[in-house]
């Protein structure tokens, strides 16, 4: 036998020994995920808010969103409750009556300003369960392949339906309420936020991190909440501002047509008394001041949509 014949030495630094006190031979281990670092996300936040505030329109989008807030809340303290009737009956804006009065003297700056809190309401809880609602369907569908089929059969389905009919429909047989508002409009504008939360999930379930999980873990709850959720939590925030907007539209639309709550202040019963009263064509500032509130709403959500998309886009960020 003849020895080895020596070779020339290998530089570089020596390979490391496993340890075995530590994760043993063969656990893969699952890349972090966008979002779980936390010092990753606050960067990343950052950055975003950055981008966001040298956007002029969304920045003023987000202050008229938060004075429509603002005015729902302190309601109360801004303006007393509108009386049953009044004295002066149509009268134009004036010292007294910066917005005017209706056909019964009832103050419409008074009317505008409660029904801010009525429109406000509808808004965050039907935006809210249409959220919800949404996107776990979107995620459970998008995370199992068999229910993702019935699921994208279900939302098309509910798209192609004739919404504004439905809803009128649904409205006019469970009776006029603020709850059954909430409940129609969620009803008709989950499946939204459902087709737009499940195109990203359904990327993000086909990521390495997400098969790694699914390697360490056999808790689909525990995979969905850790790991698919935080992804898709920029889409639904932009949902969230999108279907707020609808959701106000759609509540005015019902209570201009007389399906609203009777007992409730909001922008769409100032039009519907307006209308009812025969004083829509006369007396313009009836229905040029809650029309410039809907606008105001629906129209700075949708600016700040836009604006916040824009601002997640890496192109737009400081490097």
């Amino acid at each position: 036998m003849t020895a080895p014949i020596p070779g020339p030495a290998l530089s570089g630094p020596p390979l490391p020994e496993p340890s075995l006190a530590g994760e043993p031979l063969g656990e893969p281990t699952a890349p972090a995920a966008a979002g779980e670092d936390p010092a990753r996300a606050r960067r990343a936040g950052s950055a975003t808010w950055r981008a966001f505030r040298r956007q002029p329109l969304g920045m003023f989008s987000l202050v008229v969103l938060a004075l429509i807030v603002l005015v729902s809340v302190l309601a109360p303290v801004l303006s007393a409750p509108p009386a049953s009737y009044g004295p002066d009956v149509l009268r134009p804006p004036g010292g007294g009556h910066p917005f005017g009065t209706d056909a019964l003297g009832r103050d419409v700056l008074a009317e505008v300003v409660w029904g801010t809190r009525q429109s406000v309401l509808v808004a965050v809880a039907a935006s809210a369960i249409a959220i919800a609602f949404g996107t776990l369907v979107a995620v459970v569908g998008a995370y199992f392949r068999r229910v993702d089929a019935v699921v994208g059969v279900l939302v098309d389905l509910t798209l192609s339906l004739p919404v504004l009919p439905l809803m009128i429909l649904v409205a006019a047989l469970a009776g006029p309420s603020t709850t059954t508002i909430i409940l129609v409009v969620a009803a008709f504008s989950w499946p939204e936020v459902t087709r737009l939360v499940r195109s990203q999930a359904l990327a993000v379930v086909g990521l390495p991190y997400v098969d790694a999980a699914r390697l360490m873990t056999r808790d689909a709850a525990w995979i969905i909440g850790r790991h698919v959720v935080p992804a898709v939590t920029p889409v639904v925030v932009v949902s969230v501002v999108v279907t707020a907007s609808r959701a106000v539209l759609s509540a005015a639309g019902l209570a201009f047509l007389g399906l609203g709550d009777p007992t409730t202040w909001s922008w769409g019963r100032i039009l519907y008394e307006a209308q009812q009263s025969g004083s829509m064509v006369s007396a313009w500032w009836l229905t040029l001041f809650p029309s410039l509130a809907i606008l105001a709403l629906v129209l700075s959500a949708t600016l700040l949509s836009i604006a916040y998309n824009d601002a997640r886009n890496p192109r737009n960020q400081d490097r």
